[in-house]
């Protein structure tokens, strides 16, 4: 590969990664001021409003939402705290822990939702 398209490569990716801390920046900022919610746990609850009838093994949360299995577990303790999200034991294997939206955090995720989207649309739209 020549210098120059390294050159070029590394210019395209180095703004890729700028606009990415951006638009998390924005989402971020207008979660926070709006729904008083991180992006992280606004993600979190999206992913579990997918599939808001079945539980999501914290494991699997853990490897879809790129956080490591105690910062995912530091974060669902606060939504718990919130009222938004619980925790659920495995019946069959006691070791699986599961979360789950509660009503209220459905609402709370509803809610947020337009503000994800608009701040989406605005930056990349």
């Amino acid at each position: 590969m020549s210098p120059a398209t390294q050159h070029k490569l590394l210019d395209q990716w180095r703004e890729m990664e700028t606009a990415h801390a951006r638009v998390r920046e924005s989402l971020e900022r207008s979660l926070e001021r709006e729904h008083r919610l991180s992006l992280s746990e606004y993600e979190v609850m999206q992913r579990l409003a997918e599939d808001a009838d079945n539980p999501c093994r914290m494991q699997d949360l853990s490897a879809e939402s790129e956080l490591s299995q105690s910062a995912l577990s530091r974060l669902v303790g606060r939504l718990e705290g919130a009222g938004y999200v619980e925790r659920l034991i495995c019946d069959h294997d006691r070791r699986g822990v599961y979360a789950s939206l509660t009503k209220a955090g459905r609402e709370a995720q509803a809610k947020a939702a337009p503000t994800y989207l608009e701040v989406l649309d605005s930056s990349l739209g």
